[in-house]
């Protein structure tokens, strides 16, 4: 074999090996999705106080209807108290909230207006801020752009009163603008195979979970001891993540809690949210490395090897493969592999959709045939996609780091 084969084979080795764990993931997945179908959390013999925290940097398209859903929540209205942190915007967001309160008297709504010198930093800073005032034993998060279902906070709160062992509780998040335009059919889609459902193998398989940044509940003794969140960390919910299982606690997936946000309309919006993802996820993973060494941190060890393994093996692998490939259809390369590798692609296309169109028939509505081809070219264009992401955000990364730059928190813009 010459070295150009020998390449082409350990990088078709390591699709294959990692196409495998996804599809491992997704079988436990599928199966605490049929356990949890007759799994209903028992509430508590008293509900605790909770604080749930709005983040929200001209958030004024979408943050009435947030706060009016969070003001719906079927638990005890004095039990639960709203903290809206209007960070540093310039929009009308202040005067939205300001008549929310005004028309919603006797309701526990705080509003905190930040201005440039203490706001405008991220969404960790605005968080810290929130901190300072929350009253509640438990913490909840909702991103200003999201909508949960009345029953979503009672279910958190209820799952992690019932067990000491959790630290945190995340719940599920569906795409409310699913229908308009394809990208956003491809986000749902991505949501429900990708997120949710490896949320589920990864909890049901290793009773591990990474908090999605939305939609989750945490006790406020964690925060506290942790000295709240990471102001560096632009996927703040990747890296408290890391902290919470270094402590000894438990994070766990409840799909019953369930709340809809809105996802990016555009490819811009899409890209730039995405790249954010990418250069956060690789500043936790540089700054957790270590612990791959540190016979105390077994439980992280998956994840780190999780993330390596996509934003790096898997991403080279795929270059790799797909460039050999291309030069040698060209012309330009030869390699003897050229048809086995044929073969294994078109079966990871057969894997690819059937695996993912069998992920998202466990939710209503989503067991379709237009979907079953919108999955069909979500291969070649949408994933395609992701590796330019990928790749663009590493390089990003290292630009930060090589100019001494602070990365940037980069908001996702909404749609009326």
């Amino acid at each position: 074999m010459t070295p150009l084969d020998l390449l082409l084979l350990a990088a078709l080795i390591c699709i294959w090996l990692l196409l495998l764990i996804n599809v491992i993931l997704i079988v436990g997945g599928y199966r605490y999705y049929v356990q949890s179908e007759r799994y209903t959390p028992k509430p508590p013999e008293e509900y605790p106080m909770v604080s749930v925290m709005v983040p929200a940097h001209n958030e004024g398209v979408v943050i009435v209807r947030t706060v009016l859903s969070l003001l719906d929540f079927d638990y005890p209205p004095e039990r639960y108290e709203i903290i809206v942190i209007n960070d540093n915007s310039s929009d009308n967001s202040a005067e939205l909230l300001e008549d929310i309160q005004r028309t919603h008297p006797g309701r526990n709504l705080t509003v905190i207006n930040t201005g440039q010198q203490n706001g405008g930093k991220g969404k960790s800073n605005a968080l810290n801020i929130g901190f300072t005032q929350c009253s509640g034993e438990y913490v909840v998060i909702y991103d200003a752009d999201n909508t949960p279902e009345p029953a979503a906070l009672r279910l958190l709160v209820s799952e992690i009163c019932a067990d000491d062992s959790l630290g945190a509780v995340i719940g599920k998040f569906r795409t409310r603008n699913k229908e308009q335009n394809l990208l956003t059919r491809f986000i749902n889609i991505e949501t429900l195979a990708f997120q949710w459902m490896a949320q589920a193998g990864r909890w049901k398989l290793m009773g591990l979970c990474t908090i999605p940044g939305t939609n989750f509940i945490i006790r406020r003794k964690i925060l506290e001891e942790m000295g709240g969140w990471d102001i560096h960390a632009i996927a703040e919910d990747t890296e408290i993540s890391f902290r919470i299982y270094r402590m000894g606690y438990k994070i766990k997936f409840l799909p019953q809690a369930v709340t809809w946000e809105q996802e990016p309309q555009t490819l811009k919006v899409w890209f730039r949210q995405r790249t954010r993802w990418v250069k956060g996820n690789i500043y936790v993973l540089i700054k957790n490395l270590p612990l791959l060494f540190d016979p105390k941190a077994k439980k992280v060890r998956f994840d780190i090897l999780y993330f390596l393994s996509i934003y790096f093996l898997l991403l080279t692998s795929l270059v790799v493969s797909d460039g050999v490939l291309l030069l040698n259809m060209l012309g330009m390369v030869h390699t003897t592999l050229a048809g086995f590798s044929n073969m294994l692609w078109l079966l990871a296309i057969v894997l690819f959709i059937l695996g993912t169109y069998v992920t998202i028939t466990t939710e209503k509505g989503e067991m379709s045939f237009s979907n079953l081809l919108v999955i069909a070219v979500m291969y070649f264009t949408y994933s395609k996609l992701w590796m330019a992401v990928a790749v663009y955000g590493l390089l990003q990364y290292v630009k930060d780091k090589i100019l001494r730059r602070e990365t940037k928190w980069y908001k996702t813009e909404r749609f009326a």
